[in-house]
């Protein structure tokens, strides 16, 4: 069903229309919810920068700090993810969004850095399951061969918030300081408020799943919900499944385990560019102002957006999800070399900014469009919250790496914890074995869809 053709819609029945409502409808609020959740865990990188002397950090106190965040989040996303399957995506989502949003607004009026740690392990448990939550919830709505680009549509929302987050806390730390609140604290506070009220609005907005939609009609909605589960039917039936708890076999998934430990050190890589960037960027040239650094930061996220849909795209009409996600990556290391040895010079540097920027961000959508294809429908729920926790674990350990081995006005440095990490998963990647049987043929990881 590439954009709704199948063999045989039934008469009365627009596929094309179909899919089309369900982009209109599904991916607005994916993407919404995923670019105010980066911008709210990315806002610390940007507050540091003022942040660090009234509270009186340094780097390895803020890379803790920073890094804390993952600790509880790891330990809730498989929960959060079987919670969603049972109370819907409706309530549950909602109610990360909500409680993000107030976490992150008072997170402007901590004290010290003890509130500071509070205040991020917080953070972890209100956001905790959102990610794999909205890929769980695209599955619902899109067959896998649509599903990269339908996760690319979600995943543009990743640089647009760094981008929008990127020159809002530039201009919030130079020109707002009302009331005698510092700068940084109203970069907290005004980045907390939109995913409260956003949270609101999905909870009347969202359809929990296609039977479920208003904006369908009962035969569309039957139609399409068909669609999906014929599509799963034809992969998950060469494997079948257990009799009692199927889903926890996604813990033994030998894929799942394989693709758990890439995404480990992907992440390693995301989460050192998310909170290390405007300290690298400042470093390419010590007279940049916080709005210089903002504008300037937001480069690299804006070749990444483009890039993304282009690989998304390519990745659907290709099949070739693995080949995909190993050019992104050695795209990745390639400008992470660039920005280590160009780290005083501002071009070349930013240069090799943006090729980190564009292989991390853009092997994303293949990545768990991939791993969607490895897991059944029964398995989705927690796999795909297992790959996802391994990869913020690495959020967890990377930044304390990267702190540790930078040196003392270099933390360009760094990068090569990131550089490391992302060439080990490269390789990894080249030794994933493809899925044997009739669900994933020799000839590509693509799985035969129904219709």
């Amino acid at each position: 069903m590439t954009t709704g053709d199948t063999a045989a819609t039934p008469p009365g029945i627009d596929g094309p229309g179909v899919i089309r409502k369900v982009k209109r409808s599904v991916l607005p609020i994916a993407f919404l919810l995923y670019m105010f959740s980066y911008m709210d865990r990315s806002t610390i990188s940007y507050a540091e920068l003022t942040m660090s002397k009234d509270l009186g950090i340094g780097l390895a106190t803020y890379a803790a700090a920073a890094s804390v965040f993952f600790i509880v989040y790891v330990l809730l996303e498989v929960p959060s993810n079987i919670v969603m399957a049972k109370v819907g995506a409706r309530a549950w989502l909602s109610r990360i969004a909500v409680t993000w949003g107030l976490v992150t607004l008072l997170t402007g009026f901590i004290a010290n850095t003890t509130h500071l740690y509070i205040a991020r392990v917080a953070l972890g448990i209100a956001e905790a399951g959102l990610f794999p939550g909205l890929v769980l919830y695209l599955t619902y709505w899109f067959l896998s061969q649509d599903r990269s680009r339908a996760l690319a549509g979600m995943v543009f929302a990743q640089p647009v918030g760094l981008i929008v987050g990127s020159v809002s806390a530039g201009l919030i730390l130079d020109h707002v300081d009302w009331f005698g609140l510092a700068s940084w604290r109203w970069l907290f506070v005004l980045q907390g408020l939109p995913p409260i009220l956003l949270g609101m609005w999905t909870f009347f907005r969202m359809a929990d799943r296609p039977t479920k939609a208003r904006w369908l009609t009962s035969a569309e909605s039957t139609w399409l919900d068909s669609e999906i589960n014929a599509d799963y039917q034809s992969r998950d039936g060469a494997e079948g499944e257990a009799p009692h708890h199927p889903e926890l076999r996604a813990i033994k998934n030998p894929r799942v385990l394989h693709l758990a430990v890439v995404s480990f050190l992907g992440g390693v890589g995301t989460y050192g560019m998310t909170f290390f960037l405007p300290q690298i960027v400042a470093q390419l040239d010590p007279e940049y102002s916080p709005t210089n650094i903002g504008f300037i930061g937001a480069l690299p996220y804006v070749c990444a957006a483009l890039a993304m849909l282009f690989v998304a795209r390519l990745s659907d009409r290709t099949g070739r999800r693995k080949a995909a996600v190993i050019g992104c990556l050695i795209t990745a290391v390639a400008g992470l070399v660039l920005t280590m040895v160009f780290r005083n010079v501002p071009v070349p540097g930013l240069v090799g900014l943006c090729l980190f920027a564009i292989g991390i961000v853009s092997y994303l959508p293949p990545f768990f469009a991939l791993a969607t294809e490895v897991l059944s429908r029964a398995q989705s729920a927690v796999g795909l919250a297992v790959i996802n926790s391994v990869a913020s674990l690495g959020g967890f350990v990377g930044p304390l790496l990267i702190a540790k081995v930078a040196k003392e006005g270099n933390t360009a440095f760094g990068l090569v914890v990131p550089a490391v990490s992302l060439a080990v998963a490269t390789v990894l990647m080249g030794c994933l074995r493809r899925r044997s049987g009739p669900v994933m043929p020799e000839t590509a990881l693509e799985p035969t869809v129904a219709g």
